[in-house]
């Protein structure tokens, strides 16, 4: 089997994990791939898809330290992705009610990108630039 699998995959946790679910699909284009539900019917495990790449997102579980950013009290990471049309990205995000941390924009190293948070306050990244593995610095 050769089919490409990521290597590296965010794992972000919710408070309503399935409210998150709709906002990713609806702000940026996520496809559901997997969804476990919890005894309760919370949504304790997800995988989405943007793309080749993938996310995993659950329930906030206090008691191992996983919660969402609305119970910390400040931004702990930033999700990046690249995307091909990220203006017409952008538009949809903020259609969809994304709130916007920094507006689309053409930086100095050569990417147009964008920052939002979404309901929930993680923030995500996209833009056109892509690391290049293995590249030296300067």
């Amino acid at each position: 089997m050769n089919e490409r699998r990521p290597k590296v995959y965010p794992c972000l946790a919710y408070r309503d994990p399935a409210a998150a679910i709709a906002f990713l699909q609806r702000a940026f284009g996520f496809s559901p791939l997997l969804t476990v539900p919890g005894e309760d019917g919370v949504i304790m495990h997800a995988e989405l898809s943007l793309g080749d790449e993938v996310i995993m997102l659950g329930v906030a579980k206090p008691d191992l330290g996983w919660v969402s950013p609305l119970d910390l009290p400040a931004l702990n990471a930033t999700v990046c992705f690249f995307v091909d049309e990220v203006d017409a990205h952008y538009e949809r995000a903020v259609a969809a009610g994304a709130t916007v941390v920094r507006a689309l924009r053409d930086t100095n190293y050569g990417s147009r990108e964008y920052s939002v948070k979404d309901p929930e306050g993680q923030e995500w990244h996209f833009g056109t630039y892509r690391p290049a593995p293995g590249a030296k610095g300067a």
